[in-house]
């Protein structure tokens, strides 16, 4: 099980593209997740409170997450999630893996 929600116990059915920075050092690093059109911008009365990532070992959480609107219509979320720590790292990796091994996910490092 691992999976993502807006809305605690709604899981987001869109896929989204992730974007990963980390230090050289491995002191800390970013996952940027882009969400095209999802579902929770367009379910009505479900409030986006955070990006949580449910996995069977827990829930990371941030609060970084913004709403993209085109011509005043939902178009898309992006959310940052940030690890300040080697041991971050490593747990948020996990939870990729479950999440990707979900959903038929590949890895490409550049």
């Amino acid at each position: 099980m691992a999976e993502i929600q807006f809305a605690r116990g709604i899981a987001e059915p869109v896929i989204p593209d992730v974007r990963l920075t980390r230090a050289k050092d491995g002191s800390n690093g970013t996952a940027t997740f882009y969400f095209d059109y999802p579902q929770a911008l367009s379910e009505n009365g479900v409030e986006v409170t955070g990006m949580y990532l449910v996995d069977e070992e827990g829930e990371l959480v941030t609060r970084e997450v913004n709403g993209k609107f085109i011509n005043g219509e939902p178009a898309g979320i992006e959310a940052i999630y940030v690890m300040k720590s080697e041991a971050d790292w490593d747990r948020f990796m996990r939870f990729m893996n479950r999440y990707a091994e979900k959903n038929g996910l590949g890895f490409t490092k550049s």
